[in-house]
């Protein structure tokens, strides 16, 4: 709809008949198709999930009707068959969707079905997670609103989603930046077998957010077509002229199951189901057209003929579609980075003044700051005047950049990586860089949404990858205790498509931010914070120096023994190292940098000449990285060992306050040493 300077209210007699038609035949179809996406099922061809939308008719066809392709964004959920349809989508497009086909738009069968998208038009690849995409709505919004465009944000979930916190956060989020987005609430009573009373004490959950300031709250009869419309048309003309968020909650009900993964008759009586088969939405519409005779029913059969023949139509193209080619399933697990080809290998040999690592970062983030005008950073305490962050890696951005691009979050992680990853959305001319949380031990709120970044690409078969940086202030050394001394690499490398990074010298911190603010696709940035001022990670910076990723670095060349490790413990074993070579050993010290992607070429070279390895990194040594630098190493480079291959990390226990606790659980020189001497006499 592209005036809405002068809304329309629609009824059965002011709306016209062409309009009626429309609707009538776009809820035809969608219902037909709702209808027979279990008998795919049945049949072995596929719609494996199929979540019915029957009861929800009006409000669906409305926000499809209202979305304006290309321009406005679109977050669905899976029960959005009619919005999909109304939005423009074909029925060959949601079968091929339903049956899990190469040609499916939103992700060429890699996505569960019923899950429908087309990205060109910003109808977004949304999650399974329920109401999570919430927060990508509201990153998209904030983008419309920074860029001026007259534009509208729609966010699509059911009422029991609304009890997750991250929606609290992107409804909280949205109303203090006053962002352009529709959350679209369709309320059926139940999320799958729960009632809504044992959801929350309201009866209608969108009055939880009444005290909210700026956000507008709109009721309608999600079953009625003409509430359902006007009530969509007053939600985007305000949205998009008022540049606030708003609420609309339908009321709907559910005339199936939750899906074909359940039975609703273990739970619904048979008075309940007969209820709510009485206020079938489009059994209602079509009574209507013929009371108010606004058509014949001659007119009507005609349309309903006409439907047939399109599923018909849509299913057997379906049906001869291409399936997913099971050799693809390693195609867009990350985009291709940023080439670095100024230094390729990620080294440079320039002398003069040595700056610390967290000059590093900050000088570098200025520069791609000034190099990229659509680059933004946000996270907790990092935007208040002379303050950039709790360790001031930020300081002096907002300054020269201003409020718009450099801001503070709430404190809620989850909205601070959910919004990047909606942002990022808009235009992917637009990099971010967030401080996932201010320790890396506080970032497991920011989980889900971390996960959701990983399978972006590769669930939308390459159509969208989050250009997101996420910082995290990481390890210990600092006496932090709980939640300020954890390092978690570990539990991240287990999770695929994103990059992890982790430098111990100036030069190399400011050379892989570089490179990952320039690359597509989502970087885990982990700075060891205890580094940052620390006079041993200092080195010479070359001005737009940049590292490659899945390039390690040799810090010191030996032939007895290989130590692989990064972070911290790289200048550990590097002091170790020069105590053994006094001893006549000579050690070779590999600085991985990169743990995702990572440079085996480089190991199993230095592996098949040292014939010994040893790894030292500071997370535990039980589920640490060196497992799986151990497993490599073993699987590929066996026959060249003369020792098994040994591991020092911290003990397997928290890492506790007090200095003395902190240091009999973290890995120091001397364990490192010690390990390194036993291997050497092996």
């Amino acid at each position: 709809m592209k005036d809405l300077e002068v809304p329309k209210i629609h009824t059965i007699k002011k709306t016209d008949k062409e309009t009626l038609e429309k609707w009538f035949r776009l809820m035809s179809i969608g219902r037909a198709i709702d209808d027979k996406a279990p008998n795919y099922l049945k049949q072995a061809i596929g719609w494996s999930y199929h979540a019915p939308y029957a009861g929800h008719d009006g409000i669906q066809l409305a926000v499809g009707q209202v979305f304006e392709k290309k321009k406005d964004h679109m977050f669905m959920y899976y029960r959005d068959m009619l919005t999909a349809l109304s939005a423009g989508l074909t029925a060959e497009e949601l079968i091929l969707n339903g049956i899990s086909k190469a040609t499916d738009l939103s992700s060429g069968g890699r996505h569960m079905s019923n899950h429908f998208a087309k990205p060109e038009w910003n109808i977004h690849n949304f999650s399974s997670l329920t109401g999570n995409h919430t927060l990508h709505a509201v990153g998209a919004a904030r983008a419309i609103k920074y860029y001026g465009e007259k534009a509208v944000s729609f966010s699509n979930q059911g009422e029991s989603s609304v009890s997750e916190g991250f929606v609290y956060e992107a409804y909280n989020g949205a109303d203090k930046e006053e962002l352009p987005v529709v959350f679209v609430i369709q309320d059926n009573g139940y999320g799958i077998s729960v009632p809504k009373k044992d959801q929350t004490a309201q009866r209608k959950v969108a009055n939880n957010f009444t005290g909210f300031k700026n956000t507008r709250i709109i009721h309608c009869n999600g079953k009625d077509v003409f509430d359902s419309m006007n009530a969509m048309i007053e939600a985007k003309r305000f949205a998009m002229e008022e540049s606030k968020p708003v609420i609309v909650q339908a009321n709907c009900v559910r005339i199936h199951s939750h899906s074909n993964s359940d039975d609703h008759l273990l739970y619904r009586s048979e008075s309940e189901r007969n209820y709510v088969e009485k206020y079938d939405p489009l059994a209602k519409f079509k009574r209507l057209l013929l009371r108010y005779e606004r058509f014949t029913e001659e007119e009507l059969q005609g349309i309903e003929e006409e439907v047939k023949l399109v599923i018909k139509t849509a299913h057997r193209a379906a049906l001869k579609a291409p399936n997913p080619d099971p050799e693809s399933i390693y195609d867009f697990v990350l985009p291709e980075p940023y080439p670095a080809e100024k230094y390729p290998e990620g080294v440079h040999n320039e002398e003069g003044e040595k700056i610390k690592l967290i000059t590093a970062l900050n000088e570098t983030l200025k520069a791609e700051f000034r190099r990229n005008p659509d680059t933004f950073m946000w996270g907790q305490d990092m935007a208040n005047k002379d303050k950039g962050g709790i360790f001031n890696v930020s300081k002096g951005l907002q300054q020269e950049f201003g409020p718009k691009r450099i801001f503070n979050a709430p404190i809620a992680e989850d909205f601070i990586v959910g919004t990047a990853n909606g942002m990022s959305r808009y235009d992917e001319k637009i990099r971010i860089v967030i401080e996932g949380a201010e320790f890396a031990d506080y970032f497991w709120p920011a989980m889900e949404q971390y996960v959701e970044c990983s399978h972006d690409y590769w669930r939308s078969n390459g159509q969208f990858t989050p250009n997101v940086t996420i910082r995290l202030a990481s390890g210990g050394y600092i006496g932090g205790g709980l939640y300020h001394s954890q390092t978690i690499e570990g539990s991240l490398v287990s999770i695929p498509g994103v990059r992890i990074v982790y430098p111990s010298f100036a030069d190399d911190a400011a050379g892989l931010l570089r490179t990952a603010i320039r690359s597509k696709g989502p970087t885990m940035f982990m700075e060891p914070k205890s580094l940052y001022q620390s006079p041993k990670a200092a080195t010479v910076v070359p001005d737009d120096f940049e590292v490659p990723f899945g390039k390690a670095r040799i810090r010191k060349e030996g032939k007895d023994l290989t130590v692989l490790t990064y972070g911290n413990a790289t200048h550990l074993s590097l002091e170790a190292a020069e105590k053994l070579e006094q001893e006549g050993y000579s050690v070779e010290v590999i600085d991985l940098r990169s743990l995702v992607p990572l440079d085996e070429e480089t190991i199993l070279k230095s592996v098949k000449k040292t014939n010994k390895v040893l790894v030292a990194h500071e997370d535990k040594v039980f589920g640490g990285y060196g497992g799986e630098l151990s497993a490599l190493i073993t699987e590929k480079a066996f026959e060249y060992l003369d020792a098994p291959v040994k591991r020092v990390g911290s003990t397997y226990t928290p890492v506790g306050f007090n200095v003395i606790l902190e240091r009999a659980i973290l890995p120091d020189m001397k364990r490192i040493y010690d390990a390194a001497k036993d291997l050497m006499s092996y």
